[in-house]
Order: C-alpha cells, then structure tokens, then sequence
C-alpha cells in the first residue's frame, strides 16, 4: 500500500470512537412532557423482574437493532414499546450528547416532546413497573448528591508481564468516576440516568448557543 492509497482511505474516513465496533450500542430518550403548567422529564422504574438492574429509575431506551435505521429511531422505538403510546405521541426528537462508558457500551441519548398525557400512557409490564414524571425545575434548583468510584486495572491470569516495562511492578492508572444521585420524594436517581440529567441541565443553562 502506498501512500496515495492510504490518503484516498483518510478522505473518505468518518472519526469514531476507537474500538467502536466491539461496543454494545444502546440509544434513550430523555421524554419532555407538559404537566401542570411546567415541563416533566418522564421517568420509568424497570420491572422487578428484569434480570438486570430491577427496580432502578431510568429513562426509555435498549439496545440498537438491526431494524433501526440510526439509534434516533431505537429511542423512539423503545418508548413507544416502553411507555405504551404511538409514534405521533412523540415530536420534535433532538440528538444530545453520547457516552461510552468503560463497560464496553455507547449509549446515544435523544430529547423528544411528548404531546401525551400519563392517562394516555399503557407501560408494558414486562419490563416497567411504574411510570412518573418530575418537574425539570426541580433539577434545575438542585444539585445532585455527588459520590465517586474508583475503577482498578486487574490483569487476569497469563498476562506477559514480561512485555513490558516494569513487569509485575507496572503502574497502572486507576479512574475515578463519579456517581450522581438525585432524590425525588420516594424515588433515587442515580447511576448512567443522573449523569444524563446532570449534562443536560448544564447543556441548557449554559451561556452557548
């Protein structure tokens, strides 16, 4: 290969996340509804009998199919199956920010209106136990709770310490993330679902366009 072919490669290359394709890719959607004279966010708590974390507060949203188009229509898809509505019962479908996180997954997030009401909502039971909503000026007057984790490198059994400087004795970098938590009445936010909501207050109290 040479260096024109290489060139031609670069100019028709899109930048992506490095390593994107061994990643899960999930797509939410953060719903906005009008109630009582304000704007909510729509919250589901995930069935307790999911396998994975039952229980939990979260937002719309799975995995990206291959049915899906681009991951907008993964989140959209998962709120109609989610929350019981139909297609028109959700406009005006934004793209906000994405994550990856150091679990192996990208998760796109989307802000759509939702032009329903929670009467007009019939969440699947499968995967929601209930549905509620929460004043987005509450998160706008209040600051989460904030704690943090750290991640330890652990290199399993095999690994050729020999290949490289320091062997055994190779100092590894530890990451420390922090974890959000907002409560609401009886309801705990945390987790991937806080720090959305974290990004987008700052994204929407910022002073940029």
């Amino acid at each position: 290969m040479n260096a024109e072919e290489i060139i031609q490669k670069m100019k028709s290359h899109t930048p992506d996340v490095l390593g994107q394709t061994s990643y899960r890719n999930y797509s939410i959607l953060l719903p906005l509804i009008e109630k009582e004279g304000e704007l909510h966010l729509v919250f589901e708590v995930r069935s307790l009998n999911m396998r994975r974390q039952p229980g939990e507060v979260c937002f719309p949203g799975g995995r990206v199919d291959e049915e899906d188009r681009i991951e907008k229509d993964t989140a959209v898809r998962e709120a109609m199956e989610e929350l019981g509505i139909h297609n028109h019962d959700i406009t005006k479908v934004y793209p906000f920010d994405y994550m990856v996180s150091p679990f192996g997954m990208k998760v796109s997030t989307y802000v759509g209106f939702m032009n329903c009401s929670e009467t007009d909502m019939d969440p699947n039971p499968a995967e929601v136990e209930e549905v509620f909503t929460v004043p987005l000026s509450f998160f706008l007057k209040t600051e989460p709770d904030t704690h943090y984790i750290r991640m330890k490198i652990e290199p399993e059994e095999g690994f050729p310490f020999d290949l490289i400087p320091g062997g055994e004795n190779y100092n590894w970098r530890t990451q420390r993330f922090p974890e959000y938590f907002y409560q609401y009445g009886d309801k705990v936010i945390w987790g991937l679902t806080a720090s959305v909501i974290v990004h987008f207050v700052e994204m929407i109290q910022g002073s940029g366009e």
